[in-house]
């Protein structure tokens, strides 16, 4: 059955969603005469004048950024969770149902350069921006009225990124999202059965089939998981169980960095192009009890598929049913292993 995966029609199940993924590994070899995306550019200027996130600029709101020169981070301007919503609800015939929400987003500035992506920064300076994260994180999780908190990044214009100045996101809110409620149930259902951590047993059983795993250090796995929706779908795993980024040692966060790197520089490599994803982490809810199931993990869903300039669409059938692929993980893993850690752009 093995070997019939990497070729028949089969539905894989996605252990932490408890959803399936039809995967079709025909029908890549279909020829393509869709929509061609512009290649992503490749160079840009260190700084912009007119890049509301550069050192020194105004935002649109007309808040100056200081000079900085490390990672930086401050309220978004235009964010969409708001501290001090009032709290509401609205309820009619048990079919119409609202209540308020309450929340913070901060945007993290990974560099002061215009033209840096984390794949192109120096690891030290990777490192400061995981320093960032857990201090961030750490701040929001002291307001008692927070839940959750998503760390995110959305690069390339291809995935809606406003402005290609390197930067992500942090999203707190006073209840838990609805994928994060999907992973806590199957973690601690798990938890609950086995007395262990759900992906500290698939981490386990990964590293001895060696078929999906992109590349590992001392404390991480990046791996092509086994129910991957996105052509290059990966997700970065601790090895150790803990239930937030608060948990890492320096040793753990300097690894962290150091599997960010390699990773995207994986994915640059791939294609020869600025490689386009969204990633966040994936971490216990907070201020709501012990989640002694819960494990660590960070996802990266990139949308290309054929190439620089081709994308995968989820519509039609995957909008309506079930999401569906066609490359199988195997083949995408692959790939990405025999990728070189150094840039294409560098000399």
């Amino acid at each position: 059955m093995a070997a019939d995966l990497l070729q028949n029609v089969h539905t894989r199940y996605n252990l932490l969603t408890a959803e399936w993924v039809l995967v079709s590994p025909h029908r890549n070899k279909r020829p393509w005469q869709g929509k061609v995306e512009a290649a992503a550019g490749l160079q840009r200027p260190a700084y912009m004048a007119d890049c509301y996130l550069c050192p020194g600029n105004h935002r649109a709101e007309g808040v100056e950024n200081p000079v900085y020169t490390e990672p930086y981070a401050f309220t978004n301007d235009f964010a969409a969770l708001i501290p001090g919503t009032p709290e509401g609800r609205f309820e009619e015939d048990g079919l119409l149902i609202a209540h308020s929400q309450q929340g913070q987003c901060r945007v993290i500035c990974f560099s002061p350069r215009h033209d840096l992506t984390l794949p192109q920064m120096e690891l030290a300076a990777i490192e400061k921006v995981v320093q960032l994260w857990k201090e961030e994180y750490v701040n929001l999780a002291a307001n008692p009225s927070i839940r959750y908190i998503q760390i995110f990044e959305n690069k390339g214009e291809i995935m809606g990124c406003s402005n290609p100045h390197p930067h992500g996101q942090i999203w707190a809110q006073s209840e838990v999202p609805t994928e994060l409620v999907k992973e806590t149930r199957q973690q601690q259902a798990y938890y609950e059965k086995n007395h262990r951590s759900l992906l500290a047993d698939y981490l386990a059983l990964e590293e001895k089939k060696k078929e999906r795993i992109v590349c590992e250090n001392e404390h991480f796995v990046a791996l092509v998981p086994f129910w991957a929706v996105w052509p290059y779908e990966t997700m970065i795993i601790s090895r150790r169980q803990v239930a937030d980024i608060r948990e890492f040692t320096p040793a753990e966060q300097a690894a962290l960095a150091s599997i960010l790197k390699r990773l995207t520089t994986r994915y640059d490599n791939l294609f020869q192009t600025s490689f386009p994803y969204s990633a966040g982490m994936h971490q216990a809810p907070v201020n709501d009890g012990a989640y002694p199931g819960w494990h660590w993990h960070m996802h990266f869903y990139p949308p290309l598929l054929r190439s620089a300039t081709v994308k995968k669409f989820m519509v039609g059938y995957e909008m309506l049913a079930s999401p569906q692929r066609d490359i199988t993980p195997e083949m995408a893993a692959a790939q990405l292993q025999v990728m070189r850690e150094v840039h294409f752009l560098e000399k």
